[in-house]
């Protein structure tokens, strides 16, 4: 049999479905509750990757106008989250009162969640729309979403910050994009604001710091977090003691939500020299490197969270290279140490938390 061909979701070559095989199915089927699936034929790859390594559902930001056709791409096993369009030439509406629409949408689809992504990368998006500081995450344009949301007894996600590694190079510039720390004051009023369920997306955006987010959980009771974002997770996760990282899971069991962050276009599956310029398409360039990008992204945090595997990532992590590119290539990986979780507390994190979490909302 022909191995499998490297590329950055497999810098070691691995044979991702013999890998499932290996791996077996999890203690419990998993609820992903983070990730991006568009596209049609696109989808048909992700659900093989979702079967193969034990996943039942997913909750996703998928496309509004995509939103019947994944559905049925993914016969069922799927719910959206609401979020903009950020394709919208005209920034200001597709934030504003164009995506108040969306949301009412959205809930007619059968979206429970509303995302608001608020990276420091919003001051240039602000800027580029004409109105500095309207994407606020405490700013009248996000509260106004948010009530509409609690009107509509949903629920809120956030993306709070980026990595530790972002903020030493892309925003090393603490005037204009402030510190890391920074970013969790508008964060912290508005969960005091409004009473609905919020899950703040990849480790609340501080994976590098469990105490941290012990003190965020402790100071907000409506506060979970997704363990999505694969590449940040097994990078930052793996460098925490197991026994640390178990008891912080433990202390917080039900409030943790699992989540892989992948996103599938269809665009993965179109050879790279036909839309050369879109990023998205040089995540994988064929059906082969599609399936790799999505299964791949499963393999390493079941790895991550189930194993004691102790080794170099196959997924190249670029930030490495944005850190010390002296000493880092871009296809180059961190460890992946594997965490070893006990059974019932990953039956909690890979299932029941997303449970719990979806009972605190009316029906789909």
């Amino acid at each position: 049999m022909t191995a499998p061909a490297t590329n950055a979701s497999n810098r070691t070559g691995l044979d991702y479905r013999a890998e499932a095989s290996r791996l077996g199915p999890p203690v419990t089927p998993i609820i992903d509750v983070h990730t991006h699936i568009n596209g049609t034929e696109a989808c048909d790859v992700f659900r093989e990757a979702m079967d193969l390594y034990g996943v039942e559902k997913v909750w996703s930001m998928t496309m509004l106008e995509e939103v019947e056709e994944v559905r049925d791409r993914l016969q069922g096993r799927f719910e959206p989250i609401a979020v903009p369009d950020f394709r919208a030439p005209d920034r200001r509406h597709a934030h504003g009162p164009g995506y108040l629409e969306r949301i009412e949408r959205y809930r007619e689809l059968g979206a429970r969640i509303v995302k608001f992504w608020s990276a420091p990368r919003i001051v240039d998006l602000a800027e580029q729309s004409g109105a500095s500081g309207f994407l606020r995450l405490d700013g009248e344009t996000r509260r106004a979403g948010m009530r509409l949301a609690c009107d509509l007894d949903m629920a809120i996600m956030v993306h709070v910050a980026d990595p530790d590694t972002w903020f030493r190079t892309k925003y090393a510039d603490a005037e204009r994009y402030g510190t890391k720390r920074d970013q969790y004051a508008p964060f912290e009023r508005v969960l005091d604001e409004f009473d609905t369920p919020f899950i703040a997306a990849h480790m609340g955006g501080w994976p590098e710091d469990l105490e941290f987010l012990d003190g965020l959980l402790a100071r907000h009771g409506n506060l979970h977090l997704d363990a999505s974002a694969t590449k940040w997770i097994v990078r930052e996760i793996s460098r925490h003691e197991p026994a640390a990282l178990t008891d912080f899971l433990a202390r917080h069991a039900g409030r943790i939500l699992f989540g892989s962050d992948i996103v599938t276009l269809d665009e993965h599956l179109r050879p790279a020299e036909e839309d050369a310029s879109n990023e998205m398409t040089r995540k994988a360039a064929s059906r082969a490197e599609a399936f790799d990008l999505y299964a791949s992204r499963y393999w390493a945090l079941r790895t991550l969270w189930e194993s004691d595997h102790d080794d170099e990532s196959p997924i190249a992590d670029p930030d490495l290279h944005l850190v010390d590119p002296e000493r880092h290539d871009p296809m180059d990986a961190p460890r992946l140490r594997g965490m070893s979780l006990p059974s019932d507390l990953l039956t909690t994190f890979y299932r029941t938390a997303a449970e719990t979490f979806a009972g605190l909302l009316p029906a789909s």
